[in-house]
């Protein structure tokens, strides 16, 4: 049993041993696959054009003008003209307030005036009576002896304070009078108009309640929400990378979904002139007409975004343009040779996309490039 154990062990160890190529022979079969037939591919030239095409990009119809309607004094709701969807003209009366506190300031301010009117008055005769009781004094004067000097200087300084009352009289009264205007101006805020034409879109109170000017206030409601809709604007995020020569007055086609099918028009006419860290977009606004209240606010557009360039580009096939992860590159072309080109990618136009790197007009890369095509790869080319 040991003799033919020992002779199967033998045995094993001696096919091992034949099965294991010899180094030579290794190196030979590895400078075999190095040197294997040459890979065939499709190849295509770079091309070199000028960008003109169209992109769809999203926007949102927003209102021309809205303003959250606050009342500028506090005071009770007595009547509401308007509700929601009510069409309102610049200046129309929309809300009335009632405020009896400013009644009981308008009587108060009425009465200050009075007053300060009356003292002025009485100021203005008392100055006439000593200015003639002066002027008497000083024409008696005038003969030796008469008037003793005293009472001339007494009437004259009498005469002065006088006049210093009736200013100060004739002042009482313009502060009275700034005081009353103001209250009237306050009395006038009691009515609430409509800042320009629109349509309310909003109605949150309602008569008899109690509001006051709580603009900005957390939790504070407006009475009404008032929009221009004859007049639409269309914000548009545009990328950086299609920003450039944007020009106001350029002709933009979009669409709403309320309209399939249809294609609307308008011109750029508000350019931010600044990229958003955030997005890296920049807003550019479309001003649209919409007198016939076809488009609602609060919409999403596709625009059809025009994206020229001055000068030419390069672009090859879609196909051309591979990545493994790490790299983005096209496969050139030389002396048979596969041979990795780092790019970066621009605009996709019609199964073609905009590269920059290395590259030059007339380069031949591989039509359909692959991370399995190793750079030194030997290929065999042909026209696809």
């Amino acid at each position: 049993m040991k003799l033919l154990f020992l002779l199967v062990l033998v045995s094993t160890l001696l096919l091992a041993s034949c099965a294991e190529p010899s180094p030579s022979q290794a190196g030979s079969q590895a400078q075999q696959a190095s040197s294997g037939a040459p890979q065939a591919v499709s190849v295509v030239a770079v091309e070199s054009q000028k960008l003109d095409t169209v992109l769809a990009l999203p926007a949102q119809i927003i209102p021309y003008e809205t303003v959250d309607i606050y009342p500028k004094v506090t005071g009770f709701i007595d009547m509401i003209r308007v509700d929601r969807g009510s069409h309102v003209r610049a200046g129309e009366v929309m809300i009335r307030l009632s405020a009896p506190e400013l009644v009981a300031q308008r009587a108060q301010a009425e009465a200050n005036l009075q007053a300060a009117q009356s003292q002025s008055s009485a100021a203005q005769a008392k100055l006439a009576s000593d200015q003639g009781t002066y002027q008497h004094l000083a024409a008696a004067a005038k003969t030796p002896g008469v008037v003793a000097g005293n009472d001339l200087q007494v009437a004259e300084q009498g005469a002065a304070a006088d006049r210093a009352q009736v200013e100060a009289a004739t002042n009482n009264i313009r502060a009275a009078q700034d005081a009353l205007r103001s209250v009237k101006q306050l009395e006038s805020y009691l009515e609430i108009r409509a800042p320009f034409n629109g349509v309310v879109t909003l109605r949150n109170l309602h008569p008899g309640a109690l509001v006051g000017p709580a603009s900005g206030t957390p939790g504070a409601q407006p009475i009404v929400q008032v929009e221009d809709l004859d007049r639409l604007r269309l914000v548009i995020p545009v990328p950086e990378a299609y920003a450039a020569g944007i020009r106001e007055g350029q002709q933009v086609s979009f669409n709403v979904p309320a309209f399939p099918g249809r294609m609307f028009h308008a011109p750029i006419a508000r350019i931010s002139h600044d990229v958003a860290q955030n997005t890296r977009t920049m807003a550019v606004e479309l001003e649209v007409r919409n007198h016939e209240a076809q488009i609602t606010p609060g919409s999403f557009a596709t625009v059809e975004w025009p994206v020229q360039r001055s000068y030419p580009t390069l672009f090859v096939p879609t196909t051309a343009v591979a990545t493994d992860l790490q790299r983005t590159f096209v496969i050139r072309v030389r002396q048979s040779k596969a041979e990795w080109v780092d790019v970066k990618t621009g605009v996709a136009v019609s199964g073609k996309t905009e590269v920059f790197g290395e590259l030059q007009t007339g380069d031949t890369i591989v039509a359909n490039a692959t991370d399995a095509i190793r750079p030194g790869t030997t290929l065999s080319t042909r026209q696809p």
